[in-house]
Formats: C-alpha cells, structure tokens, sequence
C-alpha cells in the first residue's frame, strides 16, 4: 500500500538539525525541490531552482539580511517571499510557509505563494 502524503504539512527535519544562516535541499516525493533555509533563527522556504539560469539555490549563499545569491550568476532572492532583487534574475521564486512545532520543521506545500 503506498502511503499518502501530506502536502499541507511536509515533515522536513528537527529544528536542530539545520544550523543558522544555511541552507538544506530538501526533495518531497512527487515535488520539485525545494531550498529550506535558517536564518536568524526563522525559517523558510521556496523553490531550489533559481528563475533565471536553472541552479540550485541550495547550493549558494544566504545572508542574515534573508538574501539568497544563485551560485551560478550572482542573482539574489528574497527568501521570505521569493520576490528577484538583482539580475539577472528578474522572475520570482515560489515561496512556501513553514512551521516549527515541537522541534519539528514542517513546510506546505500547497499554499506556495506563485511565480508571477
């Protein structure tokens, strides 16, 4: 029998296990990947694929100012919203709201904010 998944509520890891200021790739069964990010000790999250030249952003750089820069050419997103700040990136990113409860880290999954 093949377990259901609760887009609405995605476990992703224990609050502890991300440290601050970095960033975790997280792959839900049937979703595209989505970057999980600590910073100053919130958390959030949105599309792993930059909007412009198809990297990782889990693979780049976040700052405390909730800056993330695509490691391939540089552009930056704002991770609470996923709004584009520099070019070349011009299109935004889906964010997604997350959920601490208990220690536990919970993105969904479904109520993604669009790409415009």
């Amino acid at each position: 029998m093949n377990a259901v998944i609760d887009f609405a509520r995605f476990y992703v890891c224990e609050a502890s296990e991300l440290a601050n200021n970095h960033i975790r790739q997280i792959k839900p069964p049937g979703h595209d990947p989505v970057a999980l990010y600590r910073v100053n000790d919130e958390f959030h999250a949105t599309d792993d694929t930059c909007s412009h030249g198809q990297a990782l952003l889990s693979e780049g750089e976040v700052d405390e100012d909730f800056v993330v820069e695509c490691p391939w050419h540089g552009g930056t997103f704002d991770i609470r919203t996923g709004e584009a700040l520099s070019f070349p990136c011009v299109l935004p990113v889906r964010s997604y709201p997350v959920a601490v409860e208990d220690g536990k880290v919970y993105i969904n999954l479904r109520a993604g904010r669009a790409k415009e």
